[in-house]
This record gives structure tokens, sequence and C-alpha cells, in this order.
């Protein structure tokens, strides 16, 4: 009598070739393995289990897998087949590990196309075998698709889908534009929070407002086009959706790419620090402007810090930013017959003058001070924005600029490849006429070999420090342009609006006769550190009270500050330094001098250490250069230790790390930094060839400058 086996057959495939139709390699699997339980186990019971559209490099995410498999291990089936194990699994260890796990469970696995009958035939080396093959296509074409992806975003060109507010007209090129009525929720999203609207409250208001979701228009897009449509749609809007917008950069017409990296095939994807981004300006048409989505970011984070709960904390302009100078206290919002907007201590209004002093201070006054203060920081920083303007002006040929090198760039290393392709195989065709001279010819080889290694190597740096160039430009040209805007904006008003306020200032103290603001990141230290300063007088009058001064430092001239804005919308003032501009290209550039040279490089500009290489960041950074630098670079001297110099030659304060090689760095004719390279264990005393780099680096630095 025939043996009666329960048999399970698991089918796979990773896409469908039609949508809505039977899928004819589905079929194909199925027939096989019916002819073949037919034939080898007659009168046995054959139940089918199917994964369609599914990757073979995972089990975890195959329904179908996953449902078979709770039953393989409760002993519901005697046998597994599959057509071959590449239907099985295409990744090598999670494949062997799954098959010991049910061979342990008494399961008997047969691949027909592979001749696999496991255990019963314990080939285990060949299965092996078939499953290192089976996972060379996976990884492979996971690298090239990888490659292409990231070609793509370096060009600049869309790859997903586009955010709420935007819809894709052609889908092969991924061309893309505003979809005006979500562009007015858009706007509106951006109105209400500026209002002081929280989160939930924007979403409850969408919904009571009937308007649809995201993935309600979705949904109705893709039934209009007559597809078939899964996607589950909800009326209500929620507030991950609602705060996406908000932070979402790609309304201002930026396009940010490289945001995630994917570091295993079907795992998950892992946030990248915003410097490794991909990042395009006015790549599109923006729904919203750039002060409105610097106020909305500056809203984000005040909040955050004060626990703000409604709209209701923030009725008048200044609140939350004062205090009283003398007690500490809050300044109180009040409001009297003789007397416009104003506020007094908080101390005071509790308990009259047993707490403190009325310190009582007009809103128009503030705003008359606070506007003094930013019509001298913008008329010290007149040099600087008239650099920023003009580099927002010749942003798109930058960009031109910048396409032209990378695609020379990528030639050159193409050359070097097929060179290098070259000299391989002409290394084989000398060995086979010359066999006896093999040792000979292998090495020189060898030498030429590694030659091309290290020009694609280095080529590959330029391309890579020309990307974060170009990233660089593109973020300064930004945050130049809404810092302008937001000076000229402010300036311009009657009266200040809480959400300029929030911008650039940190704290207002009010004494008696004196006020001091505070502004963002410390311009107070900044301004009262030049060598001329005026004193303002402030006059406020009211009906019952005799007129009060309040004294203003303000300063008169100074160096250039450069302004703009940190990423969450904050404002920032430094002192201009042209080669701080370069960034993380200097830091890039010092880290190639100090591997070639095996010598710390250090970049300076006119006053501190902007970038450091092979020695500690946290020492070197930011520290001031010592008068000897000053020296050299005022003199546009050069410097190089000898034998018989005493090695005393020290370029940043408070280190005893003497210099090897000092260069100026000068940019149209002007002395802007130095580049030096420090002495090491290794190299005392520099070579020619260090020599060289230091002067060549100088130069390069100083190139850059001027473009």
């Amino acid at each position: 009598m025939t043996e009666k086996f329960y048999i399970a057959a698991y089918c796979r495939i990773s896409v469908d070739d039609e949508l809505n139709k039977e899928n004819t390699s589905i079929e194909n699997q199925k027939a096989i393995i019916e002819d073949y339980v037919k034939t080898n186990f007659p009168n046995s019971e054959l139940d089918f289990y199917e994964d369609r559209d599914k990757s073979g490099y995972t089990f975890e995410q195959r329904e179908g897998y996953q449902k078979l498999r709770r039953k393989l291990f409760k002993n519901q089936y005697d046998i597994l087949i599959i057509k071959d194990l590449s239907r099985f699994s295409r990744r090598n260890g999670a494949g062997l590990v799954e098959l010991e796990s049910l061979r342990d469970e008494g399961i008997r696995i047969i691949a027909i196309g592979d001749n696999i009958d496991y255990p019963t035939n314990d080939d285990w080396l060949r299965i092996q075998i078939y499953f290192f093959m089976n996972e060379m296509p996976v990884t492979d074409t996971s690298k090239k698709v990888r490659n292409v992806i990231r070609r793509r975003q370096q060009d600049g060109k869309w790859i997903c889908s586009v955010p709420y507010g935007y819809v894709i007209t052609n889908s092969k090129t991924m061309a893309f534009e505003v979809e005006p009525t979500e562009a007015v929720v858009v706007q509106k999203v951006y109105e209400l929070y500026n209002q002081g609207w929280g989160y939930k409250r924007i979403a409850n208001y969408l919904t009571d407002q009937r308007i649809p979701t995201p993935r309600m228009n979705e949904r109705a897009r893709k039934e209009a086009r007559g597809e078939e449509c899964h996607i589950k749609a909800k009326s209500q809007w929620s507030i991950a959706t609602i705060q996406g917008i908000l932070t979402n950069d790609f309304y201002i017409g930026t396009l940010r790419q490289g945001k995630y990296t994917r570091k295993k095939i079907n795992g998950q994807d892992i946030k990248n620090d915003e410097s490794d981004h991909i990042v395009f300006l006015k790549n599109h048409e923006p729904i919203i402007n750039y002060r409105v989505f610097a106020t909305t970011q500056n809203g984000m984070k005040e909040r955050t810090k004060s626990n703000y709960r409604g709209i209701k904390k923030f009725t008048n302009a200044y609140s939350g930013l004062m205090v009283c100078g003398d007690c500490g206290n809050p300044m109180f919002p009040m409001s009297r017959s003789d007397l416009k907007e104003a506020y007094r201590c908080g101390e005071y209004h509790k308990r009259g003058l047993k707490g403190c002093t009325s310190h009582h201070i007009r809103v128009d006054t503030l705003d008359a001070i606070v506007k003094s203060y930013l019509q001298m920081v913008r008329d010290t920083s007149s040099e600087m924005i008239e650099k920023l303007q003009d580099t927002i002006a010749k942003e798109e040929s930058q960009i031109q600029t910048t396409n032209n090198t990378l695609e020379q760039l990528e030639e050159m290393i193409a050359d070097t490849k097929a060179e290098k392709k070259a000299l391989i195989r002409q290394c084989a065709r000398d060995i086979a006429r010359k066999p006896s001279q093999e040792n000979d010819i292998q090495e020189t080889y060898d030498e030429l070999i590694a030659e091309c290694d290290e020009r694609i190597e280095g080529l590959e740096n330029q391309i890579k420090m020309t990307y974060d160039k170009h990233n660089t430009v593109v973020s300064a040209n930004r945050t130049a342009q809404l810092a302008i805007d937001l000076f000229d904006e402010i300036l311009n008003k009657e009266k200040l609006e809480k959400n300029d306020l929030d911008l650039i200032i940190e704290k207002i103290y009010i004494y008696e006769n004196h006020i001091h603001i505070k502004l963002k990141n410390d311009i107070d230290h900044i301004l009262h550190s030049r060598n001329a300063n005026l004193e303002k007088e402030q006059n406020q009058q009211s009906k019952n009270t005799k007129d009060k001064k309040f004294a203003v430092s303000v300063v008169s001239e100074g160096d250039p500050l450069e302004i703009f804005t940190a990423t969450d919308g904050e404002v920032v003032f430094k002192k201009y330094s042209p080669v701080g501009e370069l960034g993380n290209f200097a830091a890039q550039y010092a880290d190639v001098l100090t591997r070639i040279s095996q010598m710390p490089t250090v970049i300076t500009d006119r006053d501190h250490v902007i970038a450091v290489a092979g020695a500690s960041k946290r020492e070197f950074l930011e520290r001031r250069v010592t008068q000897t630098l000053e020296s050299y670079m005022e003199q546009r001297r050069s410097y190089t230790a000898t034998e018989t110099s005493n090695g005393d030659t020290f370029p940043v304060e408070g280190i005893d790390q003497a210099a090897g090689i000092i260069y100026p760095i000068i940019a149209s004719g002007d002395v802007t930094g130095s580049v030096c390279m420090l002495q090491s264990e290794t190299v005392r005393i520099p070579r020619e060839t260090e020599i060289k780099l230091c002067q060549s680096a100088a130069a390069f630095l100083g190139k850059q400058m001027e473009e």
C-alpha cells in the first residue's frame, strides 16, 4: 500500500509580470510541484502557500511563508516541497539556518530543480553552494541599485514620491509640480502654527473642515487613472502629518537627498547626519517662503524649551523674553488708560514696593531700542551682506561649474580604471612571453597599477570634497538670503511682532535706568567687544510720570559680522572669516595633507584655527593663533623648520607643538589665513615634498576663496 504524506508546497516570486492577473511564474511553480507529487507521492495531500512581490532575502516580510512556518513547527506537514532553493531563500546565512531549524523539527525538504532531498540525502556542501550562488544576484543588484540611486541623488534628480502639496506629472522623468488646492492647505498649516496653534488643534481644524488627508488625495488620483488601489486612507488628520509638513524644507524649494541610509538589504533605514545630506537650493517651485519657514522652525524650538501649551501664553509680543534686571522675576504685561502697551516687574505686580520697584517699560520704547541694535549690526555688516548677495547671484553659475568639474573628474576616473585594466592585461601577456622573468615583470606592473589606484583614490576624494563645497555654498546662500530678508523686514516694520523677536532675542533685562539686551548666540558680547562705543539715550513719556531715560550701549563701527541662521531658524552673528566659509572642505583638505605627509595640519583664518587633522580637534579648534603666526601672515612670509632652528615657532596659543612649515593663504591680494604643518615624531625636518604640499594647499585654498 502506498504511504500517505501531508505535503506543503511553497511558491514565491519577487515581482509580478502583470498586475491584477495570475502570475504565470507562480503557476509554473505550482504545475511543476503538482506533477512531482503525483509521480512520487501518489494519494498524498498537497496544500499550496505563496508570496507574490516578496523578496527572498528575508523571511519576516513574507506573510505566506510565516503562515506555513507556524504549521510546519506544529508538525501539521511531513514534507515541504519547493521548485528550487532560490524560491525558499536568497540569503545564504539565513536560508541555511532556517533549513536546519525545519530539519530539527522533522520536516523533509525537497527542492525539485536542484535535486535536493534533505535530510534524506544529506548533501550539505551542495546545499551551501546553491545558497551562495542564489545570494550573489541579490547583493550584486542591490549594490548596482544603490550606486544608481546615489548618482541620481547627486545629479539633483527626484527619485521617490513627492510630499503633500506637490504631484508627479511624469512618472518616467519624475517631473512634478505644485498642486494648487493642496498648496493652500500647506500655507494654512504654517499660518495657523505661526499664530500660536498647536499640532493637534491644526489637525482637528482640518478634519472639521472636511479637507481630504494626503492619503485620501493619493487614493483619489490613482482611482482617477483607473488603477486598482489598496491604500487605506482615514479622513482624520494626524499630529504626525502636521509635524511632517512643518519641518519639511521641500516646501521652500529645497531638494534634500540622502537623508537615510539602508545598511542592509531590506534592513531598517538609518538617519544620516545633516552634513551628509545632498542639498540643492531653488530646485523647484516653493509653496512657503524662507521667512515663514524660519519663523516656524524657531517657534518649534522655543515651544519645546518653554513647555508651550496654547495660544494664550503669547498674547503680548515680549512675553517670555523679559525679566527684571534687579530681582530676576519675569516682566508682567499691563494695561492702563494713561499708558500705552507696557510691562512692569512681576514681583512688583504681586507684592508692590515690598517686592521690587515697577521697572515700567513701554513696548514702543522697546521696539525702538531693539531696532537700533539691529540697524547698527546691519550697518557694521554691510560689507558682509554685499559679499553674500554677490554669492547668491553667482549661485547658478557655481552649481554649473561644480557639475562640469564632477563630469571631468568622473571621466578621469574612468580613464584611469581603463588604464589599470590595460596594464593588468599587458602584464599577463608579457609574463606569457617571458615566463623566466615573471617576478621582475610582475613587480614593475604592480608599481604601475598601485599608481593607478592612488590616482583613483585621489580623484574620488576630490569628488567628495567638491560635493561638500557645493553643499556648503548652497547652505550658506540660503541662510544668507534669509538673514538679509529678515533684517530688512524687521527694520521696516512699525511695530515688532512676537515671531520677529523670537528669532533674534534671547533675553531682555530691564533695570530702572538701563536696558541690557542679549541677542541670540550672545550677540551682546560681540557688540560690546568693539573699540568704539556710543552711549545713546531713549526717552519714555507718560501722562502721570515724568520722562524716563534708558541708557543703551551701541557700536558705531567695528569689524564686519557674519550673519546667518542655523537650520533650526536661529539667527547667528560671528566675526566674518573668509577662510571659515570653506568649513568642512578645509577640514577634509587638512586630513588629506596629514595622510600624505604624516605631519599634523592646521588651517587658520587671521585669528583662529578653523580646521585640524592629525591632532586633537578638541584642543586645537577655535584657539587663537600666536603673535608669531600673525607676524608671518602680516609680512606674507613662509617658514620652514631646519636642523639649526630652535623648534620654538608655535602657531597656536596654549599648545607647545612647533610648526614645521607655514604658508599664508592669499586671496585677491589679501592675506586671509594660513596653512601650518606641525612637526611630528616621524617628521621633524620637512622635505621638499612636504614643503610643496603646504605651498600648493595655501595657493589652492586662496584660489577657492576667489571663485
